[in-house]
């Protein structure tokens, strides 16, 4: 019997049960007797049952799938940004469907519609394509991770703190000039916050400040050239300072470092580094990293936690949908390692 698909109507011949009874036991077990479910229990080990996941979507409409969009897997935040999301699994039992986008819209929508085929329960976006006005219109359970969510709910980290918390060390260090390395972010785009506390904290404490927001490319060899211009620029304009760089993530902070050891064989005592996020990258670079931790494992738990209670909620036989979009915002820590004094 285990060479074939076993079907309900083996199981009910075995155990002399109604195919209603089988069923029964499947999607309403507590309605069976305790010593009924054992036997059938009991005949699925011995018929080599397997569960046709596909029927029971087909039965109930639940795919048990979640949608994912992110931006890309070269910055090494969404990476393990990703990782953290699928090892929730164990405590959730939701599958994933994962699609990588950050340039087009109507690229992003086809993604999203051909994940809406999938009967995917809900979705979790971290790309920056699509509007919150636009993804709210989808009309299925969604938690956006750092990015604008006016409309929807969302998990961000405290980036003013975190900026705050780098900006705040690199003075304290008495550095002559600090320096923040960022792409030009919209203001509605939470981490803006970093490059408005370094230029507020920067003016607070008199300190002199160059902000270089021209950070761009779609790949990684791109940015690494970027990051390799930005790096010449500075050499030439401050070479007799101690210079301060926060970098708006891990990813552009190693890039940066890996300049500095190409040019100087080790980290001169005029630079001190800070990158943000705590991805692995910044404590198995050549030199450990300083960095504003982002606690990733959390925000991806208050993001599976804030989805899941919206999609229990939608199987529900009379569901209430959130009043308005609830928004968490977790708290960064300052993690000081060898790029700083």
């Amino acid at each position: 019997m285990s060479k074939k698909q076993v079907t309900f109507a083996d199981i009910a011949a075995y155990t002399h049960f109604s195919k209603t009874t089988i069923s029964r036991y499947f999607n309403h077990p507590d309605s069976l007797t305790l010593e009924n479910q054992e036997k059938i229990s009991q005949a699925l080990d011995i018929l080599g049952y397997k569960k046709n996941k596909l029927a029971k979507v087909l039965a109930n409409g639940k795919s048990e799938f979640i949608g994912i969009i992110i931006p890309n897997l070269y910055l090494h935040y969404y990476s393990e940004m990703l990782t953290q999301l699928l090892s929730s699994y164990s405590d959730y039992h939701y599958k994933f469907l994962i699609f990588s986008s950050e340039h087009e819209a109507e690229e992003e929508q086809q993604y999203i519609e051909e994940l809406l085929s999938y009967q995917i329960e809900g979705l979790i976006v971290l790309s920056h394509t699509l509007s919150s006005k636009q993804l709210s219109s989808y009309q299925i359970p969604i938690v956006a991770i750092e990015r604008e969510a006016e409309y929807i709910s969302s998990v961000t980290t405290d980036n003013y703190m975190g900026a705050l918390q780098a900006t705040t060390l690199l003075i304290r260090d008495k550095c002559d000039i600090l320096i923040h390395i960022n792409v030009n972010v919209e203001k509605t785009v939470p981490a803006y916050d970093r490059i408005r506390a370094f230029k507020e904290t920067c003016e607070e404490y008199q300190v002199p400040y160059d902000i270089d927001l021209s950070v761009s490319g779609n790949s990684y060899q791109e940015i690494l050239n970027e990051i390799r211009r930005i790096f010449t620029r500075i050499e030439e304009k401050y070479p007799n300072q101690k210079k301060g760089i926060f970098l708006s993530n891990d990813t552009y902070a190693n890039m940066f470092l890996n300049l500095i050891f190409q040019k100087y064989r080790e980290l001169p005592s005029f630079y001190e580094i800070i990158g943000f996020d705590n991805s692995p990258i910044a404590s198995e670079a050549i030199l450990p990293i300083t960095t504003v931790g982002q606690q990733i494992d959390i925000i991806a738990q208050t993001a599976m936690e804030l989805l899941v209670q919206q999609m229990e909620e939608q199987k529900k036989r009379s569901p209430k949908p959130l009043e308005k979009p609830v928004h968490k915002q977790i708290t960064p820590i300052l993690i000081r390692r060898n790029t700083t004094s």
